[in-house]
């Protein structure tokens, strides 16, 4: 036994052909006085299974009842190097139960386990190089455009009138299933579960609610064990034919009182959000376009903000399928930028309609570069991102004397302008005011007063004023977020500092503090085409510097 890693115990027992979704088995792990209690497993041929994530390491007594009588006692090591637990919803970011921090950059395979042999062997190979560190996919198998293959098994065996039977889960199906979630996230993948979704031509999402309980107890006695993974109640949950509202809370409670270690549990919406405020959720998994909103989910819910399909690279003839590379970059930007998270998508049409937004296969558009490029940035940054404060959103909220004394450092004439404009703000529509505000979003976040990020998206900035903190020094850097560019432009930065950029669209600002608190003049680094007056030295030479 291993801290942070599935710990098993398997028993020879008898074999059963009937109801054996829901056996009793039942196991306790105990150490240092606790004890956590788990259901097992019927797994095929007489194999009866309890499984245990242990998230500490110590000595161990387990005993199992039920059809099967056991007890014993097991040394469970200190996690391996590579082992931090499961990931959890800390304030509005990610982080691993060792605290390690997790960003996730997401991408979409749908049906991925649905494939066969050899396109899953494909789709896996390009998952092993690719930039992603969260999947989302399905336990059932989609019927949708680009998806008309059957899959090689289901997740139930079938009654004789051809109708499910959850009580029979087929145990193939569930091996298989597992084995690829196993090579997934052994390769440092987050796995986000999807566990009912609408786009079905079999059954699955008119299953009865009874029906629907039996099968999430199977796949969370099975699966809870495992690290890795996160549950998603829905795929557009509001779509689905056979539940209702009250149906869908059912399960979501259901989901996370059989969940014996909490992992992250959200519900992804096709219109209306799922209310992320309730206290099982762990995040908001949202389908939307307009990102500027982000700041405002995140100081609405309090938790980790994931715009888990903001439509997908490609070239097909429907809206959410055909956006540019440059333009998902720009929305993995606008969220990470806004305090928020982002997941790819891509769906180029492909004459044997292998789409690696539902089937997978390879990796055809040119996002991903850049968004690994974006990935290496997050990564290298201090601590998570939050918003920035006081842009008009947060001025709408302040009273008449708060809002004079975040303007009070700016100069009079713009101090006046200021409070118009949020006098005039006020006057407007709650509606006509969002849509406005939306359009005047500024995509600006720090890390405390360790990192500031600015993305300005489609503006040209020739120069840009920052505003730092006088009593720190900064190294400010212009990120150009196609060509994967980082260029100092400023060094020793602190307080009011303007710099200059190259005129053009899809710039990034980073100012990453320096630690060393030596007082130094600030040095000012001009990009390609832009000097200082009476500067002679060619670019080559100022880039030197």
């Amino acid at each position: 036994m291993k801290q942070y890693e599935t710990f098993e115990l398997r028993f020879q027992g008898e074999a059963l052909t009937e109801n054996y979704a829901n056996i009793p088995l039942d196991a306790t792990f105990t150490c240092d006085g606790k004890t956590t209690a788990v259901k097992g497993f019927y797994d095929g041929d007489g194999q009866y299974v309890a499984r245990f994530f242990p998230e500490q390491a110590g000595e161990y007594h387990w005993a199992v009842s039920g059809c099967i009588a056991a007890e014993g006692n097991e040394s469970c090591e200190e996690a391996a190097e590579d082992a931090h637990g499961l990931v959890k919803a800390v304030d509005t970011h990610f982080e691993f139960e060792d605290g390690k921090l997790y960003i996730p950059f997401g991408t979409t395979v749908y049906a991925l386990a649905h494939q066969d042999d050899d396109l899953t062997e494909q789709t896996l190979a390009t998952l092993k190089t690719a930039p992603f560190n969260k999947l989302r996919m399905c336990v059932f198998p989609k019927d949708y455009d680009y998806n008309h293959n059957e899959p090689p098994c289901y997740a139930f065996e079938k009654k004789a009138n051809g109708s499910w039977d959850v009580s029979r889960p087929c145990i193939a199906f569930w091996q298989r299933f597992e084995t690829i979630l196993d090579r997934i996230t052994a390769m440092g993948i987050q796995v986000d579960l999807i566990l009912f979704h609408p786009y079905d031509r079999w059954g699955f999402d008119t299953l009865s609610q009874r029906e629907n309980l039996v099968y999430l107890d199977y796949l969370l006695r099975r699966l809870a064990a495992k690290p890795g993974i996160w549950w998603s109640l829905a795929n557009e949950y509001d779509l689905s034919r056979g539940k209702s509202l009250a149906d869908w809370e059912e399960i979501e409670e259901f989901v996370a009182a059989h969940d014996p270690y909490g992992h992250l549990l959200s519900c992804h919406n096709c219109i209306c959000f799922w209310d992320a405020s309730r206290p099982n959720i762990t995040h908001a998994s949202l389908q939307v376009k307009g990102l500027s909103a982000v700041p405002r989910w995140l100081e609405r819910y309090g938790k980790p903000v994931m715009i888990d399909e903001c439509c997908y690279e490609g070239d097909l003839p429907h809206f959410w399928g055909s956006i540019s590379a440059r333009e998902m970059v720009n929305r993995f930007w606008r969220s990470c930028a806004g305090g928020g998270y982002c997941t790819h998508g891509e769906t180029f049409l492909d004459d044997r309609e292998v789409l690696w937004w539902a089937k997978g296969g390879v990796l055809k558009g040119k996002s991903p570069r850049r968004i690994a490029f974006l990935r290496e940035i997050m990564e290298s940054l201090p601590g998570p991102l939050q918003p920035a404060e006081g842009g008009m959103i947060q001025l709408m909220q302040m009273s008449d004397s708060e809002v004079q004394e975040v303007l009070k450092p700016l100069p009079e004439a713009e101090r006046s302008i200021a409070s118009e404009i949020v006098k005039s703000a006020r006057r407007m529509d709650a509606c006509d005011r969002e849509i406005l505000l939306s359009g005047e979003h500024e995509y600006a976040s720090h890390c405390d007063e360790e990192a500031y990020l600015w993305f300005n998206d489609l503006q040209c900035l020739g120069i840009q004023t920052l505003q730092l903190p006088k009593d720190k020094q900064y190294r400010v850097e212009c990120i150009d977020t196609w060509e994967m560019t980082r260029l100092l432009v400023a060094d020793k930065a602190s307080g009011t500092t303007t710099i200059r950029l190259p005129v053009k669209e899809g710039l990034a600002v980073l100012a990453t503090r320096i630690q060393s608190e030596t007082h130094h003049s600030c040095k000012i680094f001009y990009p390609p085409g832009i000097f200082c007056p009476g500067d002679k030295r060619s670019w080559s030479a100022i880039q030197r510097l």
